[in-house]
């Protein structure tokens, strides 16, 4: 059942959107998988070739692959950095978990990342961000970041009176971050929970009629509950790989939104926070990246993620390390 909730949290009429169900992709049970990459991967006590340790390391986590679209967009902008990314395969999705769980969840991820040596931690995940922001502030010793308020802020800068449309998961939409987040900034909010876009990504549906099909019913529904919107929010860091449908989408609509991607957005936040707690690294000058280096686990199916996260990250993944955070 797809939910749409708008500033005066008035629920528009429901839809049936059809319930599709993508069949699992089982991987073999080995601990690293290799393949050529242009990124560098870390190797050593601390990652580094040798174990020598750089001069920044930034910790990205989602509960899958969606996150991965924030790194392809921190890359360019972080020259000769290490970045530690985590998918929490394991546990996914996040958004069918309760607010105890998922906070659980990211404080675990976050502390496997604090240990292994982040100096700044960024939550990739829609979800655990709404949900969980708060407590990792507090909990952690390290600056952290999460994809909301970085995509609030960009919608703002793109028009001066917009209303915002946001297409987000279940659990974002109910817990109203993106909501809070604009009209904290003087924005009219229309938020519309869209649950069936991330299994379709992750199936790799992103050219299909199906998928087509699916983004008709949504933007129809949200489009004539919020006629008046001017600015599409992508509030799920999977919804970038399917800017190209929406964009198709919205032109048979007969709208033109701008849409607002919120990986990007938080990707240049996190590139001015960095600039502001280690200012003698000069992260913030963009840059191609290539002498970065990468390392990156998951909590389950290292194959899977190394195949799609390819897609995600728009390069190959060189190496996918297998760890255990438990229940």
């Amino acid at each position: 059942m797809t939910e749409l909730r708008t500033k005066k949290d008035h629920p528009a009429a429901p839809i049936t959107a059809p319930r599709l169900s993508a069949e699992p992709i089982t991987a073999a049970p080995i601990r690293t998988a290799s393949i050529t990459a242009p990124v560098s991967e870390a190797h050593g006590t601390n990652g580094e070739p040798g174990g020598a340790r750089p001069g920044l390391t930034l910790g990205v986590f989602d509960s899958g692959f969606g996150g991965l679209t924030v790194l392809r967009e921190l890359l360019p902008l972080l020259p000769g950095s290490r970045s530690i990314y985590l998918g929490d395969t394991a546990r996914l999705p996040y958004g069918s978990k309760s607010r105890e769980t998922i906070s659980r969840y990211a404080l675990s991820s976050g502390r496997f990342l604090q240990d292994q040596g982040a100096d700044l931690l960024v939550i990739a995940c829609n979800t655990a961000t709404a949900l969980a922001l708060d407590d990792l502030k507090r909990e952690l010793p390290i600056p952290v970041i999460g994809v909301v308020e970085p995509g609030a802020e960009a919608a703002r800068a793109s028009r001066v009176d917009a209303s915002v449309l946001v297409l987000a998961t279940n659990a974002t939409v109910q817990s109203r971050a993106y909501t809070r987040a604009l009209e904290a900034l003087g924005l009219n909010a229309y938020e519309m929970a869209c649950p069936l876009l991330v299994p379709l990504v992750e199936e790799g549906w992103i050219e299909h009629p199906v998928t087509d099909e699916v983004l008709r019913i949504y933007l129809e529904q949200a489009l004539t509950a919020a006629p008046s919107t001017d600015t599409l929010l992508l509030g799920c860091t999977h919804y970038p790989l399917l800017e190209p449908a929406i964009r198709r989408t919205l032109e048979r609509l007969g709208h033109t939104l701008t849409i607002i991607d919120s990986a990007h957005a938080t990707a240049h936040a996190t590139a001015r926070l960095m600039a502001k707690h280690f200012p003698a690294l000069q992260a913030a000058t963009p840059a191609n990246g290539t002498n970065s280096t990468c390392t990156f686990y998951a909590t389950d199916s290292v194959e899977k993620f190394q195949r799609l996260g390819s897609h995600f990250l728009g390069r190959p993944l060189d190496r996918v390390n297998l760890i255990d955070l438990g229940g």
